[in-house]
Protein backbone atom coordinates (compact mmCIF):
# COMPACT_ATOMS: atom_id res chain seq x y z
CA UNK A 1 0.00 0.00 0.00
CA UNK A 2 1.43 3.64 -1.15
CA UNK A 3 2.19 5.67 1.99
CA UNK A 4 0.66 8.72 3.02
CA UNK A 5 3.74 10.58 2.03
CA UNK A 6 3.36 9.32 -1.60
CA UNK A 7 -0.06 10.24 -1.46
CA UNK A 8 0.88 13.87 -0.48
CA UNK A 9 3.36 13.97 -3.21
CA UNK A 10 0.20 13.18 -5.81
CA UNK A 11 -1.69 15.68 -4.36
CA UNK A 12 1.02 18.05 -4.20
CA UNK A 13 1.89 16.95 -8.05
CA UNK A 14 -2.44 17.74 -9.04
CA UNK A 15 -2.67 14.48 -9.42
CA UNK A 16 -5.83 13.98 -7.93
CA UNK A 17 -7.59 11.02 -9.03
CA UNK A 18 -4.56 8.77 -8.31
CA UNK A 19 -4.24 10.17 -4.77
CA UNK A 20 -8.26 9.77 -4.44
CA UNK A 21 -8.04 6.22 -5.66
CA UNK A 22 -4.90 5.51 -3.28
CA UNK A 23 -6.88 7.44 0.06
CA UNK A 24 -9.84 5.65 -0.83
CA UNK A 25 -8.30 2.04 -0.70
CA UNK A 26 -6.82 2.74 2.42
CA UNK A 27 -9.54 3.85 4.23
CA UNK A 28 -11.41 0.51 3.14
CA UNK A 29 -8.65 -1.41 4.38
CA UNK A 30 -9.30 0.98 7.59
CA UNK A 31 -12.19 2.73 8.31
CA UNK A 32 -10.59 4.78 11.10
CA UNK A 33 -6.62 6.01 9.27
CA UNK A 34 -7.32 9.63 10.81
CA UNK A 35 -4.22 10.38 8.44
CA UNK A 36 -6.31 9.17 5.28
CA UNK A 37 -9.12 11.66 5.87
CA UNK A 38 -6.99 14.84 6.55
CA UNK A 39 -5.47 14.05 3.00
CA UNK A 40 -8.72 13.54 1.84
CA UNK A 41 -9.81 16.97 3.03
CA UNK A 42 -6.91 18.25 1.64
CA UNK A 43 -7.39 16.99 -1.83
CA UNK A 44 -10.73 18.13 -1.91
CA UNK A 45 -9.77 21.57 -0.73
CA UNK A 46 -7.41 21.62 -3.53
CA UNK A 47 -10.19 20.96 -5.67
CA UNK A 48 -12.47 23.41 -4.09
CA UNK A 49 -14.71 21.49 -3.06
CA UNK A 50 -15.23 22.98 0.57
CA UNK A 51 -18.14 20.73 1.92
CA UNK A 52 -16.69 17.56 1.48
CA UNK A 53 -13.02 18.97 2.30
CA UNK A 54 -14.88 20.57 5.86
CA UNK A 55 -16.69 16.72 6.02
CA UNK A 56 -13.21 14.59 5.83
CA UNK A 57 -11.56 17.13 7.77
CA UNK A 58 -14.30 16.55 10.73
CA UNK A 59 -13.93 12.88 10.35
CA UNK A 60 -10.64 12.96 10.95
CA UNK A 61 -10.65 14.99 13.94
CA UNK A 62 -13.40 12.90 15.02
CA UNK A 63 -11.07 9.62 14.90
CA UNK A 64 -7.98 11.30 16.23
CA UNK A 65 -8.29 14.78 18.15
CA UNK A 66 -4.63 15.81 17.89
CA UNK A 67 -5.03 15.38 13.85
CA UNK A 68 -3.40 18.10 11.64
CA UNK A 69 -7.28 17.85 10.26
CA UNK A 70 -8.20 20.28 13.66
CA UNK A 71 -6.35 23.01 12.15
CA UNK A 72 -6.85 22.67 8.82
CA UNK A 73 -10.55 22.92 9.47
CA UNK A 74 -10.28 25.98 11.76
CA UNK A 75 -8.41 27.36 8.90
CA UNK A 76 -11.72 26.76 6.15
CA UNK A 77 -13.89 27.74 8.37
CA UNK A 78 -12.07 31.19 8.82
CA UNK A 79 -11.50 31.67 5.22
CA UNK A 80 -15.38 31.21 4.89
CA UNK A 81 -16.84 33.28 7.21
CA UNK A 82 -14.32 36.15 5.79
CA UNK A 83 -15.77 35.51 2.57
CA UNK A 84 -19.35 34.90 3.55
CA UNK A 85 -19.98 36.10 7.24
CA UNK A 86 -23.81 35.18 6.97
CA UNK A 87 -23.22 32.23 5.10
CA UNK A 88 -22.15 29.91 8.64
CA UNK A 89 -23.85 32.11 11.36
CA UNK A 90 -27.72 32.34 10.92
Amino acid sequence: MISTEEIKQLIDNNDLERALAHLDERLSCDSQDDEAYYYKGSLFWKQGNWKMAIENYLKATEINPNSPAQQAYEMVMEIINFSNPDLYNP
